[in-house]
């Protein structure tokens, strides 16, 4: 779901990271495009961020130099809002000849939109792309369904943990470096300073959570393409329901005020002061930055199980693809890669925060801007994605997950009956997403 400026709104974004809504496009009978022109216009579709000067300029650049290289190719670039995204997608793929070149879409789209033919298969030409042989393998997983790609990565965004250093040097200690230790440092806090929350968390923070399943070993759902069965019930991840619901209560944050709340909540708490810690993303920078808390907070990656081991965090961030309906193909996957490459992405990187997909930009950006580093590393220990499936648009959107968290902690379910409900649910949507 949505990253950087994006917090401010979303990260949705992210969202984000990771955007989600898109299940409901519906299955096309025929999006095949008819032709391959070399000239004409491009139409592309781009999401509209807060603050969407700064992107532009560099979706500008990029364009003047496809145009350079592309005599007779024209670009219309239009930036669409991410709440009616799922309307306008759904209604392109319903009428290809309406329909656009090219699209900016959620990482977690992926496998529905493929489900409903909507994008073009380009694993040939990513494949011999110089650039994309440095693609982050979690980015690069986050185009791919059923080992084939269909687009290319634009950001990617991961999670970590913000923490107060002036409450942590009032009371002596230190940054946690196990997920044992950051439950009982949380503890500690709220125990010593009542107004505050030890560590914000949310019933509604899906990617928030899915760490500490995680970290425990437990998944989200096995295996792959159409076969998906939910894993959220097994016992690994029930030891990482266990531990995140842990965290809800008079102990650390109130279920009364934390079961409702989302990533966003929880990185507003922290930002205006009513948190000494709080799970937020790359993208939660500026946010964070422009509350009463900056130039008192650090961040650090999220501790694993093992002392000084890092939990997998969600991968989100968005990608740019080529629609089977194009009658420009060869020129839509140049557009694609002008305004998904290493040269573009670094300078997005600079307009807006976004983290570069690939591993050299990536670490070029960390030694550039040292907030970077915490969510470089967390990268590097292995981030993880959600199903390949066209079902976790359902399975989001229904809010199954936070529904089980929610029945946990409000205490009308255990964590057994709880993550059993899920498991029937997420199983009923890859059943229907077959």
């Amino acid at each position: 779901m949505k990253l950087s400026a994006r917090i401010a709104a979303p990260v949705a974004a992210l969202v984000l990271a990771g955007l989600t809504a898109t299940a409901c496009a519906p299955q096309t009978s025929d999006t095949g495009a008819k032709g391959d022109e070399k000239t004409g216009t491009l139409r592309v579709w781009l999401f509209q961020e807060v603050g969407n000067k700064p992107k532009e300029k560099v979706v500008d650049a990029a364009v003047a130099d496809f145009g350079k290289a592309h005599e007779g190719a024209k670009v219309e670039i239009e930036y669409i809002p991410v709440e009616t995204r799922a309307q306008r997608v759904k209604a392109a793929f319903n009428d290809p000849k309406s329909a656009p070149d090219l699209i900016e879409y959620g990482n977690t789209d992926t496998a529905g939109y493929v489900k409903d033919g909507g994008l073009a298969d380009v694993s040939a030409e990513f494949g011999a792309w110089a650039d994309a042989k440095d693609t982050d393998p979690t980015a690069k997983q986050s185009v791919t369904v059923d080992g084939k790609v269909y687009g290319a990565p634009l950001f990617v965004g991961v999670r970590a943990l913000y923490y107060r250093t002036d409450v942590f040097e009032d009371l002596g200690i230190g940054a946690p470096k196990s997920q044992a230790e950051l439950i009982s440092t949380a503890k500690k806090i709220h125990r010593k300073k009542p107004g505050l929350y030890g560590l914000a968390v949310g019933g509604a923070y899906t990617y928030g959570a899915m760490p500490f399943i995680w970290a425990n070993g437990g998944e989200l759902a096995d295996g792959s393409g159409a076969s998906y069965k939910a894993a959220i019930n097994s016992a690994k991840a029930r030891k990482g329901i266990a531990a995140y619901t842990s965290l809800f209560g008079d102990t650390n944050c109130p279920a009364a005020k934390c079961a409702a709340m989302g990533g966003n909540a929880t990185v507003t708490a922290f930002a205006s002061g009513k948190a000494a810690m709080a799970i937020g993303g790359d993208f939660s920078h500026a946010a964070v930055e422009a509350g009463t808390v900056k130039g008192k907070y650090a961040v650090v990656p999220l501790p694993g199980l093992a002392v000084n081991s890092v939990a997998p965090a969600f991968a989100g961030g968005n990608n740019i693809g080529v629609l089977k309906s194009s009658g420009h193909r060869t020129l839509a996957v140049d557009l694609m890669k002008s305004l998904t490459g290493k040269e573009t992405q670094a300078k997005m990187f600079d307009a807006m925060g976004f983290l570069p997909t690939y591993t050299d930009v990536l670490a070029a950006a960390a030694k550039k801007e040292p907030f970077v580093e915490p969510f470089v590393r967390t990268l590097g220990a292995g981030a993880k994605f959600v199903p390949a499936s066209p079902a976790w648009g359902q399975i989001d959107s229904s809010m199954i997950l936070p529904t089980m968290f929610q029945e946990i902690v409000s205490g009308r379910k255990d964590v057994a009956g709880a993550s059993d409900d899920a498991a029937k649910k997420m199983d009923a949507a890859f059943a229907d997403a077959g």
